[in-house]
């Protein structure tokens, strides 16, 4: 990918990989432009989503970014907090946040998954004025759905591993599993 065809990629809307009733419905913050550039979420070389859902459980192998169509068999999708693509998820304004929360409950209203797993606590807690949550399970359904909130996979978020993001999303993996119910307010 060269630097003009990244930079072309800014403002880019990428599709959702979704459908009605998934079991987890995973919602990055925003595409990056790479994300943007190929049309594959989590396409950046060093973002850790394929490898980390894999490990946790929720697909029999690690699926490539081009490969993500295949999500929806294990009743899983993507979408995003914030649909365009940027270069850092700094970019974006609290008010782009809180305005994609809206649509992201909108979404999965219609869509309603079991689960709404959001991959970034920051994001989360800007787009739900959520300001004390942390990684896990949280109080509160969206569109029926519950809500847990995931480590960043991005190579940035240096304070989660593989392993520990494994762990975490295997935690959610057990959840979905055994359906577990998480005591919940209606948002």
């Amino acid at each position: 990918m060269t630097p003009e065809e990244l930079l072309a990629a800014r403002d880019r809307i990428v599709p959702d990989v979704v459908a009605g009733g998934l079991r987890v419905l995973f919602c990055g913050i925003n595409p990056s432009l790479m994300t943007g550039a190929t049309g594959h979420h989590f396409a950046f070389p060093g973002n850790r989503f394929w490898p980390v859902l894999h490990r946790s459980g929720f697909t029999p192998r690690q699926l490539k970014p081009c490969e993500q169509s295949e999500l929806l068999r294990h009743g899983l999708g993507i979408t995003n907090v914030v649909a365009r693509a940027t270069a850092r998820a700094d970019e974006l304004s609290a008010e782009e946040f809180r305005a994609g929360g809206r649509l992201l409950a909108s979404k999965v209203e219609e869509l309603r998954p079991q689960w709404l797993a959001v991959v970034g606590i920051t994001a989360y807690r800007t787009a739900f004025g959520e300001r004390q949550a942390r990684v896990g399970p949280q109080d509160r359904r969206i569109g029926g759905a519950r809500v847990w909130a995931l480590p960043n996979p991005s190579g940035l978020n240096a304070h989660w591993t593989v392993s520990s993001m494994a762990d975490e999303y295997g935690r959610l993996r057990a959840a979905v599993d055994s359906d577990t119910t998480v005591p919940a307010a209606e948002a």
